[in-house]
């Protein structure tokens, strides 16, 4: 299993068939989700060698956590494939049912950021929004690679 930095807030990967399940923890819900879409980086690339040079406002709505979950990530990689873009860092609020946020990156460099592949959506497969017995948040899911 690949994992983001130790601590109250991470990211981890987590195995599924053909394709791959990312995994955000947090303190809070919106921290949950920026160690999500730091794991869905992580799929493609090294976060790390994700520069924040260019910001994205995204914003989404959606019934449930779990489904705001899908489309915070989904919002990710349509922007990602138009804009051409890897995001290295992220900033979300969420309230009630809304999220808005920032996500900051830069255009793809093949020959630094070696993409390992292409991410073509989130699913609802292992689809979790939930607060673990420690208190912290899990926010999850298997993405199709």
């Amino acid at each position: 299993m690949s994992r983001g930095k130790q601590g109250p807030a991470r990211w981890e990967h987590f195995h599924h068939q053909a394709d791959i399940g990312v995994r955000g923890i947090g303190p809070d819900l919106g921290t949950a989700f920026e160690q999500a879409a730091l794991a869905l980086t992580a799929v493609i690339t090294d976060p790390s060698r994700v520069r924040p040079v260019e910001p994205v406002t995204i914003s989404c709505a959606a019934p449930d956590p779990e489904y705001l979950l899908l489309d915070w990530l989904n919002a990710l990689i349509y922007e990602m494939a138009t804009r051409h873009l890897l995001f290295g860092r992220f900033e979300v609020h969420i309230d009630d049912h809304a999220l808005r946020a920032t996500a900051w990156g830069e255009p793809v460099d093949v020959g630094r950021h070696r993409p390992a592949v292409e991410v073509k959506g989130a699913t609802f497969t292992e689809l979790k929004v939930a607060r673990s017995p420690a208190g912290e948040w899990v926010a999850q899911c298997v993405v199709d690679v």
